[in-house]
């Protein structure tokens, strides 16, 4: 085995390894590389050598790293994110290099190691951050945007560092010559690319994609990324600096999400890589020898940083609460220092014995990044009692919205699919209050007639402000798991009858999400094939009559509540809605005269389905002529309007008088 080939096996071994124990424990996968760095490095087991031509392979993942940064870059959107990108973004980054400029001074540092310190210093990590803003559903809230808008301000002074760095290393009376001439090949730089190769660009982009070869596409893209990349390097400036612009030229046009698509595998890949090589430089023995050190540069700076971020925030306008949560978020170092800090040791702008200490660091600040994040909440609880009045405020605004309303349904989330919902349910005169955490798309639907307000539908006081306890059913339409269980839990634990409907992308949550008591889930995956198969079917020529049926009978087997939904008081008027079948939901209270007995013994047959029982917040089944009802299950009966009525007298009492089909709706026990 050649040793290329060993080198290589070794570290997509332990690549793989480290990287699935991290997804388990839901770590970035940025630690777990670090981590193998550590392991199989110099220092450790030295496993693989720190060669030249492994730091260079790995300088191809800052590469495509800039390169995704580049189609990123918009300036629409750097406009309409003025305020947080060049007002809290810039005020952070720019007074966090020169705090660490003036502390690394009066320990009798250089000025050029102060700045290379505070450049790394100011970097949060936008991997860790952006992903638990999301997943946390806090992207479109007052401190998610703050986060986004410093992150991005900082992905665009990494781009101003990699210039300056390498010039830094020049010292003497060079380096204010260099750094002149730095600045100006980068205006140039920019200016030729940006203006002049534009159009260019977007034509020779339209001429291969013609040619339909993913394979050319793909050589392409890689010999634009990498040649612009190669043509900045010989004009002095980074590898680096080219990708990016590459990826602003690319920005510009139609193609951008296929090449961010077909660059994503690269630039995952050989980014691993680089944090492989970031993880080989650490000296774990050095690290043991000055851990006092290494605590001062992990406590330190998080804290500071912290502060200036609360205060920076508070400054522009933030309330207390929502700038204590942009500065827990972003306290952490990221990964766009370490790719500096690899620049400023190749520049010799930072001692051997400094260098270890603040990537180890930089690394146990990254590590306890999302334990950090994940305790933030209770903590800004704790600290701000105007929080709590602003919650408090909220939850009044959304009660007062409800108070007239009664047996409507609650709309988690006002996206396209909840705004799709709405207006069927505003067409059937059906009452529905929306709950959305995007104070932009409730003014505007506000501004458009709808019944939409503030809110995270994931906290419990919300759901009750939007009357709960007096609402028809509640629809989940965003999909995103954690949240739609939350919300779950607290349908459950307030009202274990009321019907929750959850959408999802997939079926990949299916079953823990019934367990949890949504009355149905719908998955956008299995509906978009029920529409394919149903075109293609009446393409190829399949009578319509027999392809509905077809369809009918899927939907039919995978969703029960096609068959029927729920009525209430609005739809008492249409006479004709009333000969159709409906779904109600019927919970035995202690002293139903069902409980105990088999459903076979209770004479339903005939006259309603019985189409599902909830059994403390399992998963809905359908009962079997022997089922056995408890006190607490939640029936849900499919018939018309008269059936259902006298079913619930028998359910509940025992009765079993004549029944007419088009008798007033049923009597709801809890009312």
């Amino acid at each position: 085995m050649t040793p290329t080939l060993q080198l290589i096996l070794v570290l997509l071994g332990a690549s793989v390894v480290v990287v699935v124990i991290c997804r388990l424990l839901r770590l970035p996968p940025i630690l777990g590389y670090l981590i193998v760095g550590i392991s199989v490095g110099p220092h450790a087991f030295a496993l693989v050598p720190d060669t030249a031509d492994v730091r260079d392979l790995a300088e191809f993942g800052i590469v495509f790293l800039m390169f995704s940064i580049g189609l990123e870059f918009s300036l629409p959107q750097l406009n309409a994110m003025r305020r947080a990108v060049f007002g809290l973004g810039l005020a952070q980054v720019a007074i966090t290099t020169l705090m660490a400029m003036i502390v690394l001074r009066v320990f009798g540092y250089g000025w050029t190691a102060g700045f290379a310190l505070g450049g790394m210093l100011a970097m949060s990590s936008t991997a860790i951050v952006s992903k638990m803003l999301a997943e946390r559903m806090e992207l479109a809230t007052p401190h998610g945007r703050d986060i986004m808008g410093i992150l991005l301000f900082q992905d665009l002074a990494v781009v101003a560092f990699l210039i300056v760095l390498p010039s830094l290393g020049k010292g003497g009376g060079e380096l204010m010559g260099e750094l002149a001439v730095a600045a100006l090949k980068a205006v140039v730089a920019l200016a030729l690319i940006l203006f002049a190769g534009q159009k260019p660009m977007h034509l020779w982009f339209t001429v291969v994609a013609r040619q339909r070869s993913s394979e050319l596409f793909m050589l392409n893209l890689l010999l634009v990324t990498l040649g612009l990349a190669t043509l900045t390097e010989l004009a002095g400036l980074s590898l680096a600096l080219g990708a990016f612009l590459a990826g602003m030229l690319i920005a510009e046009t139609e193609f951008r999400y296929e090449v961010e698509a077909d660059i994503k595998p690269f630039r995952d890949v050989l980014l691993g890589l680089f944090f492989v090589t970031v993880g080989m430089a650490l000296d774990l023995r050095e690290v043991a020898a000055q851990w006092g050190y290494v605590l001062v540069l992990l406590i330190g700076p998080v804290v500071a940083k912290l502060v200036l971020i609360v205060v920076l925030s508070r400054a522009f306008g933030a309330t207390f609460g929502s700038s204590l949560r942009t500065g827990f978020y972003l306290a952490q170092a990221g990964e766009f220092a370490l790719v500096m800090l690899a620049i400023a040791v190749d520049n010799k702008l930072l001692s051997p014995p400094l260098t270890q200490a603040v990537l180890a660091a930089m690394v146990l600040s990254m590590l306890l990044a999302p334990v950090i994040i994940h305790f933030a909440e209770p903590i800004v609880r704790k600290l701000t009692a105007n929080d709590w009045l602003a919650q408090a405020a909220q939850v009044t605004q959304i009660a007062a919205n409800t108070m007239a309303r009664q047996d409507h349904v609650v709309i988690c989330g006002y996206g396209r699919s909840g705004q799709n919902l709405a207006r069927l349910l505003g067409a059937e005169e059906i009452p529905y209050l929306a709950l959305d955490a995007d104070p932009e798309r409730v003014r505007e639907a506000a501004g458009d007639g709808g019944n939409v307000v503030y809110g995270d539908a994931g906290r419990k006081e919300a759901l009750y402000a939007a009357g709960l306890a007096k609402a028809r059913a509640v629809v989940i339409t965003f999909a995103d798991i954690p949240v739609a269980m939350k919300i779950l839990h607290h349908v459950h634990a307030a009202r274990p009858e009321l019907p929750v409907i959850v959408r999802t992308l997939d079926d990949s949550e299916l079953d823990t999400l019934l367990n949890a008591g949504a009355a149905e889930v719908v998955p956008e995956v299995l509906e978009g094939s029920l529409m394919l198969a149903t075109h293609s079917l009446l393409l190829l020529g399949i009578p319509l009559n027999r392809v509905l049926k077809r369809i009918r009978t899927i939907r039919e087997e995978r969703y029960s509540l096609f068959r029927g939904f729920f009525h209430g008081i609005t739809d008492a008027a249409d006479a004709a809605d009333n000969l159709q079948p409906r779904l109600h939901s019927l919970l035995l209270p202690d002293r139903a005269d069902a409980i105990g007995r088999p459903l076979a013994e209770l004479g339903l047959d005939g006259m309603v389905e019985v189409t599902g029982v909830r059994r403390r917040g399992a998963r809905p089944q359908r009962p079997a002529p022997d089922w056995v009802f408890e006190q607490g299950d939640v029936v849900v009966l499919l018939g018309r309007s008269g059936e259902l009525a006298a079913a619930e007298r028998i359910l509940l009492n025992g009765e079993k008088k004549t029944w007419l089909r088009n008798s007033s709706t049923p009597t709801n026990p809890n009312n």
